[in-house]
């Protein structure tokens, strides 16, 4: 019976040293407050993290539960993942390409032109395909979130080559061509920056 005992224990922890090993990259749940502070614009990434597909599929899945105008979900991804997609990501993101060098996923982000802000083919505002962009923003929003959510860090480049993005992926010219998203685990805590007092920037009537 001792025996018996001391058999089951050992597997029980042989069980659990196991699912502690394949959940060390997966966070504690967390509250939407404490994703919200915890993300961070990520500029060192862990070269020994990787991430796949299937995670990827996973993340950019939620991102469809983004809102949109009319529901019309003009924004595109491009997701660079093999080591030759990845490189040359890199050599189109100015002075980025240091900072982003040990991401394992790079995300191109696009907008269909002529969706959102239209209706009937007719521009109904004057803000006309800056709606595009405005959905384009709130897609990455959830990206970037969702991305915490998971564990994962980011960082969203303004710096890039369009034309040459454009190129390598062979994104269609009724697209604009806005940012790259690095993706992966951070290598360090960035700290949390300052931010403008509230009464700055809201008001009240």
């Amino acid at each position: 019976m001792t025996k018996k005992i001391i058999l089951g224990a050992a597997i029980a922890l042989l069980a659990l040293a196991s699912c502690s090993k394949s959940n060390e990259n997966t966070p504690a749940t967390q509250s939407f407050d404490e994703v919200l502070t915890a993300r961070r614009s990520v500029r060192s990434y862990d070269a020994s993290k990787k991430i796949t597909e299937a995670e990827v599929r996973e993340l950019l899945a939620a991102v469809q539960d983004a809102p949109s105008w009319a529901n019309q979900q003009p924004t595109k991804y491009y997701v660079a993942i093999s080591e030759e997609k990845l490189a040359a990501v890199q050599d189109l993101v100015g002075g980025n390409k240091e900072k982003i060098a040990n991401a394992p996923v790079l995300i191109v982000s696009t907008f269909e032109r002529g969706k959102s802000g239209f209706f009937q083919g007719e521009q109904t505002n004057e803000i006309g395909d800056g709606w595009g962009a405005y959905d384009n923003g709130l897609s990455n929003c959830y990206l970037i979130l969702k991305a915490r959510a998971m564990g994962f860090d980011t960082l969203i480049m303004g710096m890039r080559d369009g034309d040459k993005l454009r190129e390598l992926f062979s994104i269609p010219e009724n697209e604009t061509v806005m940012a790259v998203i690095s993706l992966g685990y951070r290598a360090e805590d960035p700290k949390r920056p300052t931010h403008r007092e509230l009464d700055e920037i809201v008001k009240f009537f």
